[in-house]
């Protein structure tokens, strides 16, 4: 869910170039059917600050794609493809990857098997708490081996997990030069990536040069194709509409945009591809001391939601409230909320549990009023603010004492990772490509020592996910899919509402990967 830091500044350094460039506004003509620019410059608009372009961190798995590779890529339909690795193969405990000959990282030197069990032993190891690298990792034990000679890299897992090509391969590799000095990749990078990070702002841009040489991209791809920019600009657009103004004026090539602004790009020309989301993935925070950590509290608050309203206003006109907890597509995904949420009467479940009206008309039990922090952030999604508004009113209604903030995005993450201050914190996101991405946010330890800032703690869920972890691939789906409803009846989290967001091309043409990630190696910059 998270990324970020800082207070996002004004786009006051694209306003020269939107008056610079051509604008995307000619009518139905395709932005890409000039011919292509070499050596041109692509700009980027993202939403976020990137505080730290480490990409084992909560902050750098975005942005990680320019400059890191990994053993294998996932194609937009799912299909596994060479990167770093020619050819892999895997069981439920172990997977050895060959790696491509001819790999150099960003300092000129040559990729070792060595060098990549390193990277892999590095992220995998719990000591150096690595947020963004536990998200993509297998959540079991694991031991990291290589063979210079042969050119393989193995790993070994304590237990059984299904998908270790799909996490393991995934994994962004850091070269040694970045592992020397782990500090030093928050504001440079050192991989075996098409691009370098040559240039850091705080609150942006970044900005990223070229290398020159590169072969090794998914299934085979090269900088060396027409078109490739030279350099990328990544600058950060807190707001959607700022977004879209500069995509229709040529102020920025890429952005992504959600909600209704996208109404206004429609029949302008520009390249588009849409990606699943899941808007307003909401967490309750069952940690000691606090309040949610009642089952029958988080079940009646879910229960007097109205879901078909919160999803209307989650997406900005008529929405369907969220199927599952990962977004439509996903490996596993199903049908699971409706049948499974709470539903009865809120306010008899609340008596039933021993709260009662104070004379003010809030609820209490033993003399402990129920306030709720509930905390969300517009960087997460323009709507989470009116979704929390609705939440609120909903609870307050009920009796509840509600504070509701909105926060920037990294003083969301701190209070989910850092303080615990929290009651309900509303995210959007794609989910994760498997059901084995949620384990550690629904189980394990708390912060730091694990992902799980909810202190979720569901032993239906667990055992399941233990004998999920059992079966291969996906004939695991129908026992991963108890295991998510088990966590709606227990009103753990709640999913609000399913949506896409849309990245647009102005005069570029791109693919896009899994959430809509643009594949670096595949935008190409018009004229």
């Amino acid at each position: 869910m998270p990324r970020r830091p800082l207070p996002v500044p004004p786009a006051a350094a694209l306003t020269a170039v939107a008056v610079a460039l051509a604008g995307c506004g000619g009518g139905a003509r395709s932005s890409t059917a000039t011919p292509v620019v070499d050596h041109g410059t692509v700009r980027i608009a993202v939403p976020s600050e990137t505080p730290s372009f480490n990409p084992y961190s909560a902050f750098g798995a975005g942005p990680a794609r320019y400059a890191y590779d990994s053993l294998v890529n996932v194609t937009a339909d799912g299909a596994l493809v060479s990167g770093l690795a020619t050819s892999w193969q895997a069981t439920t405990t172990t997977a050895t990857f060959t790696l491509r000959r001819g790999v150099t990282c960003s300092d000129g030197t040559a990729l070792t098997a060595s060098a990549v069990a390193r990277a892999l032993t590095y992220a995998g190891d719990p000591a150096n708490q690595l947020a963004g690298a536990r998200t993509i990792l297998p959540s079991v034990p694991f031991t990291a081996t290589a063979d210079d000679t042969a050119g393989t890299v193995s790993a070994t897992t304590t237990a059984p997990y299904p998908f270790l090509t799909r996490t393991l391969g995934l994994l962004p590799i850091v070269c040694p030069a970045g592992l020397d000095r782990p500090q030093s990749l928050d504001r440079t990078t050192a991989g075996t990536g098409p691009y370098v990070l040559t240039r850091y702002a705080a609150g942006g841009p970044y900005e990223f040069a070229v290398r020159e040489g590169y072969t090794w991209g998914p299934d085979g791809a090269t900088t060396a194709t027409p078109g490739q920019p030279a350099r990328i600009v990544i600058s950060v657009l807190p707001q959607d509409s700022t977004a879209a103004n500069l995509l229709l004026t040529g102020g920025v090539n890429i952005a992504t945009v959600h909600g209704p602004d996208r109404a206004r790009l429609t029949g302008h020309g520009l390249t588009a591809a849409d990606a699943a989301t899941v808007v307003g993935l909401t967490f309750f925070n069952q940690r000691p001391g606090r309040q949610l950590g009642d089952p029958a509290v988080r079940r009646a608050l879910v229960a007097a939601l109205d879901r078909r309203g919160l999803a209307n206003v989650a997406v900005g006109g008529t929405g369907r409230p969220a199927a599952d907890f990962g977004a439509a597509g996903t490996l596993c995904h199903a049908d699971l909320a409706a049948a499974n949420l709470p539903a009865q009467d809120a306010a008899d479940a609340l008596r039933a549990d021993g709260w009662t009206r104070t004379a003010e008309g809030r609820l209490a039990k033993d003399g402990r009023p129920l306030r709720l922090r509930l905390i969300t952030s517009s960087e997460l999604g323009p709507t989470l603010p009116s979704v929390a508004e609705l939440m609120a009113r909903t609870w307050t209604a009920l009796g509840a004492d509600v504070r509701l903030v909105s926060e920037s995005l990294p003083a969301l993450v701190n209070a989910m990772y850092q303080t615990g201050d929290f009651d309900v914190v509303i995210g959007s996101t794609p989910g994760f490509a498997l059901p084995v991405g949620f384990i550690p946010f629904f189980s394990g330890p708390p912060p730091a020592q694990g992902l799980n800032f909810a202190g979720v703690a569901n032993p239906e869920y667990d055992a399941l996910v233990a004998q999920a972890l059992q079966e291969t691939d996906t004939a695991g789906c129908d026992t991963w899919n108890r295991a998510a409803a088990a966590l709606f009846r227990s009103a753990d989290a709640l999913p609000i509402a399913d949506g896409h967001s849309t990245v647009y091309g102005c005069r570029t043409a791109f693919a896009t990967g899994f959430g809509g990630a643009v594949i670096p190696t595949s935008i190409r910059l018009h004229r």
